[in-house]
């Protein structure tokens, strides 16, 4: 009897297949990266044969890796980029136009044009998002309205829509006609188009958006059997794909987050909170995104979301930008070699601020310099802007919530910062939980795969293969982490109201 999982962690620039035993053993993974295409200034997309073969690349590199035939795999789980829309022929397969990628600017316009005619409200009770490029449904309608014909042949049937996890269960269940056309709840909701509460794809949204029902995906679960193999290289026909989820919710469920209050940040280019509200979804009052964290059988879980738009990026600008160190491993050193800051505060606005404060105009700023401020003083004051970042979404998170968080799980690969871990700790007051293995999101997936045919009865049973390498607690004062919590709100306030031009 197979027992193996097999995850496919289908992300912006490349994409990693994992295999996984069934008590969470990793026994092989591969990545493989993919061009990025940049066809105007602002504009980010994805050849769609390119995604499919890292995604073929990967997988076979992946069983080779851990030694493990086709056969031996009991279901697939997906996660994937977020929000990238796709649009190909219901026939053939053919995609009429590159992705576009979740990271594309070019329906800003549009987006500020639904904002002016009053749509801002409407969309965020029945979606809870808000309107920006980054979602799906403004993209979708670009596709519709600038590729020739695409719009007449959408309301024919001929054309489907999918994010990410759509196309590639399209392509592993056999593609062209027999290819099933689907999307898990999560990514469904990251659309602009489906209903939060129903689950549902949305009447109103789609008028809204101009955007045909029939060429949107089935609905499904987050962990079920929704489809299976057809014609995949190294792959028998007929295994089960049976866990769906994009990268973030496929983390929160990876790190077992299964309590109103849990709450996990993947620290990355960014940094990505989201925290487990329970049956029903949460309206934000604090500038937070609400979301489905899953649905496993008939049983549903809502998230509130935040992002920091800028976190391992600033470690990045560091090295690449500054030249004060030549690799990102070289700031827990250099950062630890001084007891503090100096009175330092530096504010990562490069790309504006995210989450709770949603200022595109903010810039960055470094305050508090002396004559013997150091690059040890910058380092530090880096790793400290990165953990008071996601402090504001703590707490923001808990006014919503109305209630405490207590511990916050992390992953990605700023979580092996040992430093950057207890600043976060110290800051938010709170315990910070760390794996053995940083890989929540492909974890996640297979979990969700192994509830889906059930290698593992429950979620609760699945969780029983996370292990924890280290948890940190706060050893910082109370009247310390006041001082901290001051200077960050002033530096904060000065750089969002910087101007430029």
């Amino acid at each position: 009897m197979a027992t193996h999982l097999l995850a496919i962690d289908q992300g912006t620039t490349g994409t990693t297949a994992l295999v996984m035993a069934q008590d969470g053993r990793t026994l092989g993974r591969a990545t493989l990266e993919f061009p990025q295409h940049f066809p105007e200034p602002g504009w980010v997309e994805h050849e769609p044969e390119e995604i499919w073969s890292s995604v073929l690349g990967a997988l076979a590199e992946a069983l080779k890796n851990a030694g493990v035939a086709g056969t031996d795999i009991a279901a697939i789980g997906i996660t994937n980029q977020r929000e990238t829309t796709l649009l190909w022929e219901r026939a053939t397969g053919r995609s009429v136009h590159r992705a576009i990628v979740w990271q594309d600017r070019r329906t800003s316009e549009r987006c500020a044009e639904l904002k002016a005619e009053g749509a801002s409200d409407s969309v965020r009770r029945a979606t809870g998002l808000v309107l920006d490029p980054y979602f799906s449904g403004t993209k979708l309608e670009w596709l519709l309205d600038h590729v020739p014909g695409a719009r007449a042949r959408a309301e024919a049937g001929e054309l489907c829509f999918g994010t990410v996890d759509s196309y590639l269960v399209f392509r592993l269940g056999g593609g062209a006609a027999s290819g099933p056309h689907l999307t898990d709840v999560t990514n469904a909701s990251r659309t602009l188009l489906m209903h939060l509460e129903r689950r549902a794809w949305d009447a109103e949204m789609c008028r809204l958006l101009r955007v045909p029902q029939a060429i949107l995906p089935r609905i499904v679960a987050s962990a079920a059997r929704v489809a299976v193999t057809r014609g995949v290289p190294g792959l028998p026909d007929g295994v089960p794909i049976a866990g769906l989820a994009g990268d973030q919710h496929a983390a929160l469920f990876g790190q077992a987050c299964f309590g109103v209050g849990d709450a996990k940040c993947t620290y990355g280019t960014g940094a990505f909170l989201l925290v487990n509200t329970g049956a029903r979804p949460v309206q934000s009052r604090a500038g937070l995104l609400s979301t489905v964290a899953w649905q496993v059988g008939d049983e549903i879980a809502y998230a509130l979301e935040g992002s920091v738009f800028i976190a391992g990026a600033a470690v990045q600008w560091l090295r690449d930008g500054l030249g004060i160190i030549r690799s990102a491993a070289e700031i827990e050193p250099l950062a630890r070699s001084v007891d503090s800051s100096g009175g330092v505060a530096f504010v990562p606005a490069l790309a504006g601020l995210g989450a709770p404060y949603w200022d595109a105009e903010a810039r960055g700023i470094v305050t508090g310099i002396t004559r013997g401020t150091t690059r040890a003083h910058l380092a530090r004051a880096t790793l400290e802007a990165i953990a008071l970042q996601v402090d504001d979404v703590l707490t923001a998170m808990q006014a919503d919530l109305g209630q405490p968080i207590s511990r916050l799980r992390v992953d990605g690969g700023a979580a092996a910062n040992d430093l950057l871990m207890q600043l976060q700790s110290d800051f938010s007051a709170i315990s910070v939980e760390r794996p053995t293995e940083l890989e929540s999101t492909a974890r996640g997936a297979a979990m969700l795969a192994g509830v889906g045919v059930g290698l593992f009865p429950t979620p609760t049973a699945a969780a029983g293969i996370c292990r924890l390498d280290r948890t940190f607690t706060a050893e910082l004062k109370t009247s310390d982490r006041t001082q901290f919590r001051a200077r960050w709100e002033e530096a904060v306030s000065r750089a969002r109201s910087v101007k430029t031009g």
